[in-house]
């Protein structure tokens, strides 16, 4: 595959040398004169020194032919810009954006980029056990983009708890799949009660995850 990476920092550098690594053809573009010089003395001559949010330098780095793009800089903005270019001028099939602040999220796949990452929601949801202030952790994204599989824990003070199903006032385009809880699990039904700290796995859209998220936690 030939991948293009946006951003020659640390996140940028690691990712291609792995990639590298692994049989892909890969291209960096970097703005910064010094780190392109650190990295051609690291891996060769698979950096050019350009901004990747400009249609000039990925039209120069053959983006056109390329398979994937991601978009690892510093800057949320530079790598919406870079994706959206590399997906709607050059119509790259797969780009990948790294986002710095997760608030951000939400309105990169709104914005059509395939897939996000966050670092941010990666440890919360690593830790989302010891972290009650972060009851929604996504399980997967289905292909498309416009459904995912989260999992979403019931607080133990929720105004939800000991509610029947029925009466939870979901948001549209959204599913109960599971519960789980102390008793096993189950698909519920209507008539299902939520109990405190049971987990619930849930199908919904991207835009509907805070509706749902304050429809089963109470908030």
């Amino acid at each position: 595959m030939y991948i293009i990476v946006v951003g020659g920092g640390k996140v940028g550098y690691y990712l291609s040398k792995t990639l590298l690594s692994e049989g892909h053809e890969v291209l960096i573009l970097e703005k910064d004169a010094k780190k392109c010089e650190a990295i051609t003395e690291e891996l060769g001559s698979v950096i050019v020194r350009g901004d990747g949010c400009e249609a000039r330098t990925l039209a120069d780095a053959g983006t056109e032919r390329a398979d994937m793009l991601i978009a690892v800089t510093n800057e949320d903005e530079d790598n919406l810009v870079a994706c959206q270019v590399a997906k709607y001028k050059f119509k790259v099939p797969r780009t990948i954006a790294r986002i710095n602040n997760p608030k951000n999220e939400r309105i990169f796949k709104k914005l059509g980029i395939d897939v996000t990452v966050s670092s941010t929601n990666l440890i919360l949801e690593h830790i989302e056990e010891e972290v009650p202030t972060h009851p929604l952790v996504h399980l997967l994204t289905l292909k498309g983009g416009s459904l995912e599989i989260v999992e979403v824990k019931i607080p133990q003070n929720s105004s939800v708890a000991g509610k029947r199903m029925k009466e939870i006032d979901l948001p549209p385009g959204s599913v109960i799949c599971l519960m789980i809880g102390k008793w096993g699990a189950q698909v519920p039904s209507g008539d299902t009660i939520l109990e405190a700290e049971a987990q619930v796995i849930a199908v919904t859209r991207p835009e509907a995850e805070e509706a749902l998220r304050a429809a089963l936690t109470g908030s």
